[in-house]
């Protein structure tokens, strides 16, 4: 719980197990982290609010709540149903406090971008007595039609024989589900989220993302990955893939049976600097190579072969080294990184990564394995860890192509 004593707010969000839609829907990932766990964090970095609780009956759902630091409310079964409203959610969970707060923000895991500043925006609304209740919208400048049941088109909110321009036509807003801010006694008196004055919180477009179904995450997943990149992984370890990261997805076969492979001195110096700089390392690999041992041994880095299950693998190493898995990054191509991708709270992928690991990835780099791509992720670490770096700060950020070309072995 914050001890911020400024702040008033506490968010609840309500994340059953059942749905019809999507199967447990809230654990669903997106950039490497499951819906709820955006939204939690997304609650946590709102400087209003002193505490997220999650109101579940599944108990995955509770394990994932507790791990991003939120409090349970554990859901009684006669309002964990599809019929079950969400204001009687928030009352359960708030009739469950022994100090009610001065505003409750009801936040919906189905809205994967909550924007911080937007929520704080509309919690400012309300605590200066703007409002009783403030909700998120988008503007929605669309021609709209309904049918009668004789089947017959009529236009609804607008004049069919009247087709005005975009930037000519008054907009309506669509509500984004994202988050409803309000008076806690106002919405206890009135049991519905929409009592008294209402004041409209506007978001980016792009933030107006509502998942319900399958399709919906596909784009969602897709938008997010062209959103604008990621310029800072702050982590205390990079474990990797080797075939299809450290070389490309090939090799070279000899007469004798033998296997030879291509690899970046640029990824070598990425790893120096990842060692200088304290990060953990490791490389996980399916195969049983000389070839992955001797590149292996040249970086100086621990390395495990004949993985079967990586993410058991991983796990161990992760709980052997006492590390959190939030700030373990492990960086992969192909479909069997993808259980240790979903164990580390940074999945990353390469350029070249297979589509499902593209999916999974918290971030995707822009160099295809072999090409560079480690080094393009230690410089993204290096870029939150720079003060470890035995190294002057103007050296490697502002001339970052001579530490590339400097020989390493």
């Amino acid at each position: 719980m914050r001890t911020n004593s400024e702040a008033k707010t506490l968010a609840i969000i309500p994340a059953r197990g059942g749905s019809k839609g999507i199967q447990l829907k809230n654990l669903r990932r997106i950039g490497g982290q499951t819906l709820l766990a955006r939204a939690i964090t997304s609650a946590f970095s709102t400087p209003s609010v002193f505490d997220v609780v999650v109101s579940t009956d599944d108990p995955d759902i509770k394990e994932e709540a507790l791990a991003h630091g939120a409090t349970v409310i554990d859901r009684p079964a006669d309002i964990a149903g599809d019929t079950a409203s969400s204001e009687s959610v928030l009352l359960h969970a708030l009739g469950t406090l022994d100090v009610l707060p001065h505003i409750t923000a009801f936040i919906q895991c189905t809205s994967p971008v909550i924007d911080p500043a937007d929520l704080e925006g509309a919690i400012s609304t309300v605590s200066s007595g703007a409002a009783n209740v403030s909700f998120s919208v988008v503007p929605d400048h669309g021609f709209h039609w309904r049918c009668t049941e004789s089947g017959a088109a009529h236009a609804s909110g607008h004049d069919a024989h009247r087709r005005p321009r975009r930037q000519d036509r008054e907009p309506r807003f669509r509500e984004t589900g994202a988050f409803y801010v309000m008076e806690t006694a106002g919405f206890i008196e009135a049991e519905h989220r929409f009592f008294g004055s209402l004041a409209l919180a506007r978001v980016p477009e792009e933030h107006g993302i509502d998942i319900d179904t399958e399709a919906d995450l596909d784009m969602a997943r897709w938008q997010l990955g062209h959103s604008a990149p990621t310029t800072v992984i702050d982590v205390d370890a990079l474990v990797t893939d080797f075939d299809g990261v450290h070389t490309p997805d090939t090799a070279y076969l000899h007469e004798d049976g033998s296997e030879s492979v291509r690899v970046s001195r640029s990824d070598g110096m990425g790893i120096s600097l990842l060692k200088r700089a304290g990060i953990h390392l490791l490389v996980l690999s399916t195969e049983t190579n000389p070839v992955v041992t001797a590149r292996a041994r040249k970086l100086g880095v621990q390395v495990v072969q004949s993985v079967e299950d990586k993410a058991a693998v991983l796990r161990g190493w992760i709980q052997d080294l006492g590390l959190d898995p939030a700030r373990v990054a492990y960086l992969g191509n192909d479909v069997n990184d993808l259980g240790a991708m979903e164990s580390v709270g940074w999945p990353l992928a390469v350029a070249d990564a297979r589509g499902p690991v593209h999916a999974a990835a918290r971030h995707r780099l822009s160099t295809p394995g072999g090409h560079g791509a480690v080094r393009e992720a230690a410089d993204l670490i290096l870029a939150g860890n720079i003060s470890k770096i035995h190294i002057p700060k103007a050296t490697y950020l502002q001339d970052k192509p001579s530490i590339r070309l400097s020989p390493v072995f």
